[in-house]
């Protein structure tokens, strides 16, 4: 389990009997989805302590552009691995769509003079996504189905409020906070999608 959701129920989590029943019913997938988002507010969230780094506009990018890269690398394995057709197609949705704003990114960044900047927020991300693809590669079948499903659930919930609570507010350029804007609604199409294969694994 990720050290740092961990962590975050220990810390947050006082009545024992509630997280014994939340964890028993997620996956590791899932639980490390959660501590994605949960590292997102913590590297970085305003709320928390002053020591924290801010983003600037060239880490948001980078962290924009990762986060779209992950889910890509996920329908990749889903593509390869999934032989279920509704699965397949949400892959292929995903990896079309999150292509597309990669592209929009690249351009905006170009337009406007700005490369993208490696930070905490991005490492974090990338270390636990190879965590989750090792351990969906280690599956098959129904069973692959399901992780993989559960995870795009899970990854879309806590990437939009990461870019609702944390990429949007900290960007100060116009342009990139329109774009990060105008992406939020395809999120939650994807995970409107995915909550809908996802009753076929319940």
């Amino acid at each position: 389990m990720d050290e740092i959701f961990v962590t975050f129920f220990n810390n947050d989590f006082s009545n024992n009997k509630l997280k014994k029943m939340i964890m028993k019913k997620m996956t590791p997938a899932v639980m490390r989805s959660f501590a994605i988002a949960f590292a997102l507010f913590t590297t970085t969230g305003p709320a928390m302590a002053q020591s924290n780094p801010s983003l600037t506009d060239p880490e948001v990018a980078h962290v924009a552009v990762v986060a779209n890269q992950i889910d890509i690398g996920y329908a990749d394995i889903a593509i390869k691995k999934s032989k279920d057709g509704e699965v397949v197609k949400f892959a292929e949705t995903m990896k079309r769509d999150h292509t597309a704003v990669i592209e929009q990114a690249a351009a905006l960044a170009k337009k406007l003079g700005v490369t993208p900047k490696d930070n905490a927020v991005s490492q974090k991300l990338l270390a636990d996504a190879d965590k989750t693809k090792k351990s969906l590669n280690g599956k098959s079948g129904k069973a692959f189905n399901k992780a993989y499903i559960d995870n795009e659930v899970a990854y879309h919930k806590a990437v939009i409020g990461a870019v609702e609570g944390l990429l949007i507010p900290e960007t100060d350029n116009a342009e990139l906070k329109q774009l990060l804007q105008n992406v939020v609604p395809a999120l939650k199409a994807h995970l409107g999608h995915a909550e809908m294969v996802q009753k076929n694994y319940k």
